[in-house]
């Protein structure tokens, strides 16, 4: 229930169009139906607390408009036995408390968010500073990564996962020593063996998350160097076993990877990267996600 209720908050639009469709039904219960039944009264402040939720972003004087038609209705259409300005005034001031006690508490949800986020980034930045070659890999994946999505249209739940779980993808590096994340010289077949188990310990690490456990950031963290064909690693996923939200990462990964210098080779230009994601959809990447990657760049 408690993941159901935080998946809502990251989505207000499903709120902005319960008020507009739970105002109508109000509406038409005691209008059109002329149901004058002063039970339904709960209705209205239903419709007044998504009003805050779905538009916390908006003005005072917005929330106050749309709280006063609310409030209108529920006086004109549901009369009580004392009706008169008192009780309008009581209305008015009990739904409008209503509607800016909403519209505060998702602005501190929201705000909460954010903090995640900007904490979350700068855990990845601390991270990728151990090495002067990697520095902003990760805010890098993660901006090319949402772009991805964004392109594909999916949910911006969804999104905000890929965020955060392209911003942490790497942190299994924290248990990989700094002499074989810096050397400038072939790694040994013991060290790359190494290096390979860093998302295994990235997983280990943040397993405990229970937030992290069906939003994909596992996923990204766990499977990110999975192969389309089956060659990749920790455990050798073929095509779409490998999760969505891992394959969208392992291109955004790749690409700033690439284009950016590091100590055992300069960096490549765009086009060569563009040309060697090309070359290798279908069996290093997913096909169909390669194609909308490239996209991005035909403007």
């Amino acid at each position: 229930m408690s993941n159901l209720i935080s998946s809502s908050l990251k989505q207000p639009y499903l709120f902005r169009y319960g008020f507009i469709i739970l105002f109508f039904i109000s509406t038409v219960l005691n209008y059109i139906l002329l149901l004058n039944n002063s039970n339904f009264f709960i209705l209205y402040i239903f419709t007044v607390i998504l009003l805050g939720i779905g538009f916390y972003h908006k003005s005072i004087f917005f929330l106050a408009f749309f709280t006063m038609l609310v409030v209108l209705s529920r006086f004109f259409l549901i009369p009580d036995l004392d009706t008169n300005v008192i009780t309008l005034l009581i209305y008015s001031l009990t739904y409008l408390l209503i509607t800016f006690i909403s519209a505060s508490l998702m602005r501190y949800a929201q705000k909460v968010k954010h903090s995640y986020i900007e904490l979350t980034s700068a855990l990845a930045n601390a991270l990728d500073s151990r090495d002067a070659y990697t520095w902003h890999h990760s805010e890098n994946v993660s901006k090319y990564s949402l772009k991805i999505a964004k392109k594909m249209n999916l949910p911006n739940d969804i999104c905000d996962n890929i965020r955060v779980g392209s911003l942490l993808h790497d942190i299994g590096k924290i248990g990989i020593p700094e002499n074989i994340l810096t050397k400038p010289g072939k790694l040994t077949v013991e060290e790359y063996d190494l290096i390979k188990s860093h998302p295994k310990i990235g997983y280990d690490m943040i397993k405990h998350v229970s937030s992290f456990h069906k939003s994909g950031v596992l996923d990204i963290v766990l499977y990110h160097h999975e192969r389309f064909d089956g060659r990749g690693y920790p455990n050798g996923l073929v095509g779409h076993d490998i999760p969505l939200v891992a394959r969208i990462v392992a291109i955004a990964d790749t690409f700033d990877a690439m284009t950016s210098k590091r100590i055992y080779r300069k960096d490549f230009d765009i086009n060569h990267t563009l040309a060697e994601i090309q070359k290798n959809k279908g069996t290093q990447f997913d096909p169909e996600i390669v194609e909308i990657f490239l996209s991005t760049f035909k403007n």
